[in-house]
């Protein structure tokens, strides 16, 4: 088992420089819990390096209270150095600690090949992909009352529509390796009448790109007390030979390898007999 998707700061608090030791940690609690190798991949907005030219990204929509609080939301977590951060997870890899350089990489429209050109100058092992926010509503911040309150003006299906769009131009960005959390919409329970027609798209985006697709238990922390994906769209990867990864998108070392062993039966059950590893952002075969 792999848990590929595992950051150091929980959402709200501001980064601290991570060490050798808490490394050592998150790969003890991971081994312990059945998963032999381990991804950090904390979000690329947390980044100095990135808010010197991603900085400023929601001005280009209306003003809102949402847009406000967005940029808020970015202000207080853009502080992080991307060089320690890379340097301390290069320092574990060489300690021989089960683990490879990562990072959750959110879209931007219209930005994503700028986005490449940036990464492409670090060592990183695995990109994930994440649509978090459709123009400057961050849908998934289920305990804020405002936010949750834009549904009701949104709508669900034309949430849902939305997200699917941006998903799919994501994984057309090649920018990514794998796709993080892919039905993350349905995060506050809120679904369509017919998500198999969005689900459709979802699979069909990743077998055209060639992208895997994250198996995470983190919706079982949330409302929607259910895995990322949905077991349709699980189904429909395996139907259409999209690799899989398996993740806990821990923001601590409490849920770090969270329920790896019901992950492991549920990617069982859909088909799935190995898992994609990476190196260099390229894939290897690993065990389920």
């Amino acid at each position: 088992m792999l848990d590929y998707h595992l950051h150091l700061w929980p959402h709200g608090q501001r980064d601290k420089t991570p060490t050798l030791d808490e490394l050592h940690e998150y790969c003890e609690s991971a081994v312990k819990n059945g998963v032999k190798e381990i991804a950090i991949t904390e979000h690329l907005f947390r980044f100095v390096q990135v808010d010197r030219f991603l900085g400023g990204f929601f001005k280009q929509y209306p003003e809102s209270p949402v847009r406000a609080i967005m940029e808020q939301y970015w202000a207080n977590h853009a502080q992080a150095d991307l060089d320690t951060y890379v340097e301390v997870a290069l320092e574990a890899k060489a300690a021989g600690l089960p683990i490879v350089l990562g990072m959750e990489v959110d879209y931007y429209p219209g930005r994503m090949h700028e986005v490449s050109q940036f990464l492409a100058g670090y060592p990183f092992d695995v990109l994930l992909g994440s649509v978090h926010w459709l123009g400057a509503w961050p849908f998934d911040h289920v305990s804020d009352s405002v936010i949750m309150a834009e549904w009701d003006k949104v709508g669900i299906e034309n949430a849902w529509k939305a997200y699917t769009t941006s998903l799919e131009e994501l994984a057309d960005s090649n920018a990514v390796d794998v796709l993080a959390h892919p039905d993350l919409i349905k995060v506050g329970g809120h679904l369509p009448k017919v998500p198999e027609e969005f689900y459709d798209r979802m699979a069909e985006a990743a077998r055209n790109s060639g992208i895997s697709a994250e198996v995470s238990s983190a919706g079982w922390r949330k409302p929607v007390k259910q895995a990322y994906p949905a077991p349709y769209l699980l189904s429909k990867f395996f139907d259409y030979g999209v690799p899989i990864t398996t993740a806990s998108d821990a923001h601590g070392l409490a849920d770090v390898a969270f329920r790896a062993e019901e992950i492991k039966a549920y990617v069982q059950s859909a088909g799935y007999q190995s898992l994609s590893g990476f190196r260099d952002r390229k894939p290897y075969a690993a065990e389920v």
